[in-house]
């Protein structure tokens, strides 16, 4: 645990307080604008004359490049600058958004689609390789939790402020001012990289090879668990709009309403539960407890209710994905936070980009796997069912593949 809980000199104490908020902000821009898509859904599916599977395809087209792409996002912030890494991400994704606004058919916004989540691969790897790289333990829940909001707070804002725009003035124009007002993120974000250190921040050891991580099993119990996670997010995320709007009877107005405040409900809790997993760790809880009861918990919460979902009306359908929201900000930070954790601060960047490869898979499979139920029955309630059923997959996940939460001896490792 020594490598990972060392504390910050000055300077990096201060790198890291100018560079976390600005992270945070990396991932709101960066959920606004992968979250537009399935905002506009309702207003994009008649216009453009989509069946549910075909929008499923095209909801599911960003995690094509996006899943594997990990894997290059976490080779680069290991081995070149990650300020310059994530701003040239930032450029892809935001002129992606802005060129959807313009597109006529379903194959021009495939493959729009395709570019966002190359663009959109950048952030996570290169955000857990300064956090991991910086922070102490006792501040990576708060650090994470932050960051993670913003994958709250993202969708908040473009559920309720694209919501409205849309129905005010359409899909393309909101698409549009997106897409270029992302792009005033780079000004202070280049400014910050001009003093920051881009040499490795405790030591010169070599960054782990995928294929080392790979044999780990605590890489497998990440990355499933991660997965589980990810299902249920993105069930809420790429389908939460349409099955307002389609099945309860909701507006766009009320849609974006109500599907704000779940988001909000989930920021909250992403950065209350981050703050205190870090308060708990700081007065002498067990790392592992913490972190990892943080998971578990989560999915628990999570599955009982999007199962009550299927249950009620509109009025119980609102409380209980409320209750998701604040269910899934319990593990947003706990999943970096243990992959920080066992990768150590000079293989951070790469295990999370091999992790979120995994946990994105959900990305793929999952809108694909809703829109096929919704096709096939006429209904949600099968698909809240399958999520609910995955999300407790990943309690095993947690418990079982990672016995003990510390750093991994890479050292060791290699001589073995």
């Amino acid at each position: 645990m020594t490598a990972v809980t060392v504390g910050l000199a000055p300077p990096r104490a201060k790198l890291s307080n100018a560079v976390v908020p600005l992270l945070a902000l990396a991932v709101f821009i960066n959920y606004v604008d992968r979250g537009n898509l399935a905002t506009a859904g309702p207003l994009i599916k008649d216009e453009l004359h989509l069946s549910a599977s075909s929008f499923g395809l095209i909801v599911s087209a960003f995690f094509w490049t996006y899943t594997p792409g990990q894997l290059l996002a976490g080779w680069m912030a290991e081995r070149f600058n990650a300020y310059r890494t994530l701003a040239a991400g930032l450029a892809v994704w935001s002129l992606a958004t802005f060129t959807t606004g313009l597109v006529t058919g379903f194959t021009a916004l495939l493959a729009l689609r395709l570019v966002l989540g190359l663009g959109e691969t950048a952030v996570f790897p290169c955000s857990s390789k300064l956090i991991g790289a910086y922070l102490p333990q006792h501040r990576m829940g708060a650090a994470n939790g932050l960051v993670c909001a913003g994958t709250a707070l993202g969708p908040a804002f473009g559920t309720f402020v694209g919501g409205m725009l849309m129905a005010q003035v359409g899909w393309r124009p909101a698409f549009l001012l997106f897409g270029a007002a992302s792009l005033l993120w780079l000004v202070p974000w280049l400014m910050v990289a001009r003093s920051a250190p881009v040499g490795r921040p405790t030591d010169h050891a070599e960054p782990p090879p995928y294929l080392a991580m790979l044999r780990r099993p605590e890489m497998w119990g990440a990355g499933a668990g991660h997965f589980a996670n990810n299902y249920s997010f993105y069930f809420v995320v790429t389908w939460l709009p349409v099955y307002l709007v389609k099945t309860q009877g909701f507006s766009m107005g009320e849609m974006a309403k109500v599907g704000g405040l779940v988001y909000l409900v989930y920021a909250a809790s992403c950065l209350g539960m981050g703050w205190l997993a870090d308060r708990m760790i700081g007065r002498g809880a067990a790392v592992g407890a913490v972190r990892k009861g943080w998971a578990v918990a989560s999915h628990v919460i999570v599955a009982a209710s999007l199962l009550v979902c299927v249950l009620g009306g509109p009025q119980v359908t609102v409380a209980a994905l409320c209750v998701a929201g604040l269910g899934l900000g319990f593990c947003a930070g706990s999943l970096y936070s243990i992959g920080q954790t066992l990768a150590g601060p000079h293989a951070s960047g790469k295990w999370i980009g091999l992790q979120n490869m995994f946990g994105n898979i959900a990305g793929i499979v999952g809108p694909l796997i809703t829109g096929v139920i919704v096709d096939r029955t006429g209904s949600f309630d099968n698909a809240f069912a399958v999520s609910a059923v995955v999300a407790l997959v990943g309690v095993p996940c947690w418990l079982l593949l990672i016995p003990k939460l510390s750093a991994i001896d890479w050292a060791a490792q290699r001589g073995s």
